[in-house]
């Protein structure tokens, strides 16, 4: 018996002339089709066959004794989740598709597969995560719990135990980090002095393009990191091993081993081979956009005490700390409890993370703020709801006392900023010096304020911050005019200022010798202070009594220049060496007070006055320039591997045209002075080349001193 023809009736005309079969389809208003020409009403009869016969199965339209064959996947599984084309082969041998071979996955076609949306699984991923931080605060919170583990499968056993991140640090974690973590320890381990710890995890040693530090080297830098230098920036949680912190960056840690390489006894060299290594990944990790939590964290520390340069105009420091506001910011570092609203999913953030967020987003400002002082440019400093102390804010933004002190230190060096350098009638942005007076007086009862609150208890380096603000505040004294009223008291107040300041830096030598680990904000406020002294004793306003002090202290700052410097070509070292030339040249203060009448008018001024606090500095190496260079009297570099003694009564035998020197072990003393002649491939004759790209082409200024 043979079958019917398969036909679909017209919805719009019921009878026998409206039916459409398989044989011959006819259009309205159109010539009948052949059924070997292919239409669209055959691709969906035949859709329509397969819907009536059930799922993927197709329909004879021939003999009833056919069986119905069942429908062929073409695609495996791996291609049908990803919705690509698919190559593999069934018959008569099955053959993986090239996708599968290529990838290594496991090529299969499973008719029972179904396809799983990625925003499902993303969000499987989300819950999995959320509640296993879930229990791992759960176990943190007891004292007897132990450091859980990732169990590998069966087949996996081998592999080496995870131990679990700290709850401090589970916000600096993406996914795409936790993979790599995961498939780096999947990848096993090569066997360099491998350590096992008392909890069982294998550890490694850890590398960086050409350099590799064992095990006990990192955990000897990382102890000498928290004990030396982190007093002076305590961001960063001294509990957390280092193995968490290079589980959650790249970069971090090796920021922290480039800073506790800083004076390394075991092995001087360190430092500069570090360097290149570690500014090639830092310049890695700042393209990829976006940025997470512990970059910023990163950038705080880099910028607190920078890779060694020889030169400003290759300093990036400046430019980092903006980085670092700007992604500070992008991420909502200064919106804290609303973090939720700088993010791509749902954050609820615990107590102890929005408390992180807080210190963080407050580390950023004063570490801005020390910055733009440092190098004499304007901060960008957000000091906003989120900083300021008020008992409304919650328990969640409050301060340690000595950090909420060291923040109010930094928002004092702000005022003066925008109070004396920030007048825009001016093109230098230069108040009057009347109005400098009355700022002067406002200011200087803000600070008996701050002094008020500080503690017997207050620590050396809180103390030394805010002497520095003090010759902050004070070194505007420089661009008053002499004619001023209250020229001399001003110049007086600077003068206690930085002899002051001084007294706290040399005194903080003798605090377990944490001088030769300052920041970089406290070594260019000590060449400041270098250059103010040697301003001040070789003018009008040195008399006997402050002349035999000043130049005790002068000798002593230099002294603490060249040994907080890392190299022998680095900017202190340069810096210092041009300070004792000046201070040589001067006459090293025997001449003080002579030709008084002339000195009043002009000994004191300065030609560089836009660099704020720091003008005196510029404009001091502008002077050295056109003392020395222009006249070819000598070699700064010659002059750095042969240090001169600004003592005159001590006679050198250097070999530049300077009339003084001293051999390299002269004031640097034992342990200083090491290192390549020439720093970080910079081997040219430029005299303190850091002002080369500002100074270079100007005959004089463009305005009256």
């Amino acid at each position: 018996m043979t079958a019917p023809p398969f036909a679909v009736s017209d919805p719009l005309a019921h009878g026998p002339g409206n039916e459409i079969t398989t044989d011959t389809f006819i259009s309205p208003g159109r010539h009948p089709i052949s059924p070997t020409t292919p239409s669209r009403a055959d691709s969906s009869i035949t859709s329509l066959k397969r819907t009536l016969s059930g799922s993927g199965e197709s329909v004879d339209d021939g003999d009833d004794s056919k069986k119905i064959r069942p429908g062929v996947k073409r695609a495996c599984n791996e291609c049908r989740q990803q919705k690509l084309r698919c190559d593999v082969v069934q018959v008569p041998t099955y053959k993986s598709c090239h996708r599968c071979r290529r990838l290594k996955l496991d090529c299969k076609i499973d008719s029972t597969f179904k396809r799983i949306g990625k925003r499902s699984r993303n969000m499987e991923m989300e819950k999995e995560i959320h509640e296993l931080r879930r229990q791992l605060a759960t176990q943190q919170s007891s004292p007897t719990a132990q450091s859980p583990s990732i169990k590998a499968p069966p087949s996996e056993a081998a592999s080496p135990r995870i131990s679990s991140i700290p709850s401090q640090l589970e916000q600096y974690i993406t996914s795409e980090q936790a993979v790599n973590s995961l498939l780096h320890l999947r990848s096993g381990l090569d066997g360099l002095s491998q350590m096992q710890s008392p909890n069982g995890q294998i550890r490694q040693p850890r590398r960086l393009e050409g350099i590799t530090l064992t095990v006990d080297q990192v955990d000897h830098l990382f102890d000498r990191f928290f004990t030396l230098f982190h007093p002076f920036m305590p961001l960063l949680d001294p509990s957390i091993t280092p193995d968490n912190y290079f589980a959650i960056s790249p970069l971090l840690p090796w920021i922290i081993i480039s800073v506790a390489a800083r004076h390394y006894p075991p092995d001087p060299n360190l430092l500069p081979s570090l360097s290149a290594p570690v500014s090639v990944r830092l310049w890695a990790t700042l393209a990829d956009v976006p940025q997470n939590y512990v970059v910023v964290k990163a950038l705080c520390i880099l910028c607190t005490w920078p890779l060694p340069v020889s030169s400003t105009s290759s300093d990036p420091t400046f430019m980092l700390s903006g980085l670092m506001m700007q992604i500070a910011m992008q991420i909502g570092l200064h919106r804290p409890s609303h973090a939720q609203d700088f993010a791509r999913f749902k954050e609820d953030l615990r107590e102890e993370e929005l408390r992180d967020r807080v210190k963080t987003w407050v580390a950023c400002n004063m570490i801005s703020q020390r910055v733009a002082t440092g190098y004499g440019q304007p901060p960008s400093t957000v000091y906003d709801w989120a900083l300021v102390p008020s008992a409304s804010n919650g328990t969640n933004y409050q301060l340690p006392e000595e950090v909420e002190i060291r923040l109010s230190i930094e928002r004092f060096c702000n005022k003066v900023t925008r109070s004396f350098y920030t007048n825009k009638m001016d093109p230098m942005g230069l108040v009057s010096d009347e109005q400098r007076g009355i700022m002067s007086d406002f200011l200087a009862h803000d600070f008996e304020e701050i002094e008020s609150k500080l503690r017997r208890n207050t620590s050396a380096i809180t103390l030394l911050y805010l002497r520095a603000a003090g010759l902050h505040f004070r070194l505007s004294a420089f661009f008053d005019s002499p004619e001023s009223q209250d020229y001399h008291a001003h110049l007086t107040s600077l003068w206690q200022a930085t002899t002051s300041f001084l007294g706290r830096v040399f005194d903080l030598d003798t605090v377990g010798g944490l001088l030769l680990h300052a920041s970089n904000y406290i070594l260019q406020m000590i060449i400041a202070a270098g250059f103010t002294l040697l301003k001040l004793l070789n003018s009008f306003f040195a008399d006997s009594g402050k002349l035999a002090h000043g130049r005790d202290l002068f000798l002593k700052t230099i002294k603490a220049i060249r040994t907080i410097s890392v190299a022998t070509n680095d900017l202190p070292s340069r810096l210092a060496e041009v300070l004792a030339q000046l201070w040589k040249s001067g006459g090293s203060g025997l001449r003080a007070g002579q030709a008084q009448a002339k000195s009043l008018e002009n000994s004191l001024q300065l030609k560089v006055r836009c660099r704020m606090s720091m003008s005196l500095v510029y404009d001091s190496v502008w002077r050295w320039r056109e003392e020395f260079q222009a006249k070819e009297r000598g070699n700064l570099e010659t002059a750095v591997k042969n240090p001169t003694n600004p003592d005159s009564n001590v006679e050198s035998s250097a070999s530049s045209t300077i009339d003084n020197g001293l051999p390299s072990e002269g004031l640097l003393g034992d342990g200083f002075g090491t290192g390549s002649n020439t720093f970080l491939g910079e081997a040219n004759n430029e005299v303190f080349d850091p002002l080369s790209w500002m100074l270079d082409g100007y005959t004089d200024f463009p305005y009256e001193m």
